[in-house]
């Protein structure tokens, strides 16, 4: 009798439960978003709130909402998730200087993330990189070559950076006019690039004038973009932890940008704060400091463990923590959490979405597009595949897969090697023979050379992988905790691209992958053509044979530039912008920012030129005739630069416009641009507010940073 008792009254308060969710106004999609969020925060207790401020997000089971891990991956693709299309890593997507291809693979890459999304919900998993809430992109600027993340970033150049995050976060996020298809991230906010070693440590210096030209330029245009979610990180500026600071967090992105968005904390960042920088007694400090700051959510136990004891010691309001709480609840209803499945218009999305063969295809295209070729000799390539009947492929690199996959990575099971990509490229009359050739440590002992010489062209494929450069921890080879002590690439394989060149009479071919800036000088007078493969993603032996027989014609740029040597730039511990970057070097370099080689070549002229500008709220306009003056076709990547007035501290010149067209043999195009006058301005260290010079502006055009193809001069009365 009292088991039915308890029963009927169970199943009352179920009843009941069920029907007060249903009618809950958190849960009426029809409501206002501030009506929604403010039930909600209503309904939950003071312990339930602080339950939902770290990333494993507790369950609320009376108000039936279910426990989340928000933390997602999605730097070139759902990552570590299982399986997914790979595109190439983030440095390599940045290489194609195409924002339209962007937005296209973060779009395939939301899909299959609300895809797996659908399928792991329906068999109630809920784990970890399961989610829709995504810690990418990475646009924090590379600085410095040494650094080992800065293969997650777009590159040195602010301006490349926000055009190219822009595409990606609206990609990710969707345009559905009432839900979010994913939630994007920019981190880490801000002024973080290494080194790597003592991230949990460091003291970022910088003035304001470097921060708001270079570190912040991107960060403000992915907010002004939109983006759901920024990371504060792991490090300091000027003293203050990012995750703490008033002036990063308040006075910069809440009031001064207007970022509605929710705040994320780098993973373990709030206990750096008192066991690493010590610059608070303990976690109730930091905790009470974070949500004040305008934390939403830790990426720790720090929030969830130590806000009551906050509260408890007046350090922190239940007020305080329902305005932190708000911004990630917000998040959840634009996510369609709280709505029935079927509202949005994602929830149809399931096996057929992930890793197909249309998506295969576009991480083909981008990798093609991103792959950079340095050298050319006696225009050797393309090949054309009935002059080369005996193929040697050869190199460490050759058939691995971390070469391909970058740091960060999804796992595919249409990966393609470089050796499987110029095996599937020829016929089956075609003889291909493999052979590894050297490892990374070993500069005496090689294999393939005698069949390399009995070979019509050698095809060796060398350099790093995201184990010799990366995260701390993850690039567990690297000499400095992630970082790269140098720009060498491995002694062996310099070893072995010598001993080849002097055993073999026929062409060689080098193909290079790497994250970053390495020497490859070293290796250039054994090679008569030189790619440069990144680290291409699941389709980069398709890539690379379509570049080498002519497919495709090679048109990807470097986003970084190619110092000589790191004697050649400033200490890498120093933030300052100055002889940094193409922006601040004037010295020599092994290849500028922007360089790349084709199959063809190209002329420039003004269709239209640029005309005085006035004020800050104009444009300049203009358009350039771009002609193919080759025999193939093929694509060029037009960059405008600017160089400014002569005033103390402005940068040499800068990209601010840029578009990648393809033009056909003999033909020609026209590429309409457009600089806003307000992307001249430069940040006045006297009245702290943006300024716009007064002089001459010289705007130049070609096909790398030190291509002036055709110059123009126009004026500016420097007004606001």
């Amino acid at each position: 009798m009292n088991k039915r008792i308890l029963f009927s009254l169970s199943l009352c308060v179920a009843l009941t439960t069920q029907a007060q969710n249903n009618t809950a106004v958190f849960r009426n999609a029809q409501q206002p978003m501030d009506a929604r969020v403010n039930d909600l925060l209503h309904q939950l207790t003071l312990e339930e709130k602080i339950s939902l401020l770290g990333y494993r997000s507790k369950e609320v089971q009376r108000l039936g909402i279910p426990a989340y891990n928000w933390w997602n991956e999605a730097l070139h693709g759902v990552a570590r998730a299982g399986v997914a299309t790979v595109f190439p890593q983030a440095i390599g997507m940045a290489a194609t200087f195409n924002n339209d291809l962007m937005h296209e693979a973060a779009t395939v890459i939301s899909t299959e993330a609300r895809a797996k999304y659908n399928l792991s919900l329906a068999q109630n998993r809920r784990l970890q990189y399961m989610g829709l809430t995504f810690w990418s992109p990475n646009i924090n600027i590379f600085r410095d070559p040494r650094w080992g993340r800065g293969q997650e970033t777009y590159g040195e150049d602010p301006f490349l950076t926000a055009n190219m995050g822009t595409a990606f976060v609206k990609g990710l996020q969707g345009n559905d006019s009432k839900y979010l298809k994913t939630s994007a991230c920019a981190k880490h906010f801000a002024v973080h690039s290494g080194p790597e070693a003592g991230r949990h440590t460091f003291n970022a210096v910088v003035d304001e004038k470097d921060l708001r030209e270079t570190y912040l330029y991107a960060f403000k245009s992915l907010v002004d973009a939109g983006v759901e979610s920024v990371m504060c990180g792991y490090n300091r500026v000027n003293g203050q932890p990012c995750c703490t600071s008033d002036i990063l967090l308040q006075q910069i992105l809440r009031n001064e940008w207007k970022f509605k968005g929710h705040v994320v904390t780098d993973c373990g960042a709030l206990d750096d704060i008192f066991m690493r920088h010590k610059v608070m007694p303990s976690g109730v400090e930091v905790a009470a400091a974070a949500i004040r700051a305008g934390v939403s959510l830790d990426c720790s136990n720090v929030l969830q463990n130590d806000v009551m004891k906050a509260i408890e010691q007046k350090l922190l309001t239940e007020k305080e923590v329902d305005s932190a709480l708000a911004h990630i609840l917000r998040t959840q209803v634009k996510l369609g959490f709280f709505d029935a499945a079927t509202a949005n218009p994602f929830s149809s999305y399931g096996a057929d979405s992930v890793a197909n063969a249309g998506h295969a295809a576009l991480a083909r295209t981008m990798a093609q597009q991103s792959m950079v070729l340095l050298k050319n000799d006696k225009q050797l390539l393309p090949l054309d595949k009935k002059n080369y009947p005996a193929i040697m492929v050869v190199g460490s690199n050759s058939a691995s897969m971390d070469a391909l996959l970058g740091n960060y990575h999804g796992v595919s099971s249409r990966a393609v090697s470089f050796l499987e990509g110029i095996t599937n490229a020829v016929d089956a009359g075609t003889r291909v023979e493999y052979d590894l050739g050297c490892d990374y440590t070993d500069t005496v002992h090689f294999g393939g050379i005698w069949a390399a010489g009995n070979a019509d062209i050698t095809v060796a494929v060398i350099g790093l992988t995201p184990v010799y450069e990366g995260e701390e921890g993850d690039a567990f080879l690297a000499a400095k905790g992630g970082d790269k002590p140098d720009m060498n690439l491995p002694a062996a394989h310099i070893a072995f691209m010598k001993e080849l060149r002097k055993k073999t009479k026929t062409p060689v071919v080098a193909v290079v992958t790497a994250g970053s800036a390495v020497d490859i000088s070293a290796i250039e007078p054994y090679a008569d053509a030189i790619v440069l493969a990144w680290y291409p993603g699941e389709q980069g032996g398709n890539a690379l044979a379509d570049i080498l027989f002519g497919k495709v014609s090679p048109a990807g740029r470097l986003p970084v530039t190619f110092y000589q040597s790191f004697a050649d730039v400033p200490a890498y511990d120093s933030y300052a912008m100055k002889g940094r970057t193409y922006r601040y070097f004037n010295g020599k370099v092994q290849y500028p920012f922007g360089y790349g080689l084709s199959y063809t070549s190209f002329a420039y002229e003004w269709q239209k030129m640029p005309a005085n500008i006035r004020t800050a709220k104009d444009s300049l306009t203009f358009s350039i005739k771009v002609k193919n003056t080759g025999s193939r076709d093929g694509d060029e990547v037009v960059q405008v630069y600017v160089e400014y007035p002569q005033v103390e501290r402005m940068p040499l010149k800068e990209l601010k416009a840029y578009k990648r067209v393809h033009v056909k043999a003999g033909g020609e195009a026209v590429v309409q641009l457009s600089i806003p006058a307000a992307e001249l301005q430069k940040w006045d260290l006297a009245t702290r507010s943006w300024k716009l010079y007064p002089g001459n502006y010289t705007i130049f055009a070609g096909g790398n940073s030190a291509d002036k193809k055709i110059t123009a001069t126009v004026k500016t009365g420097g007004k606001r």
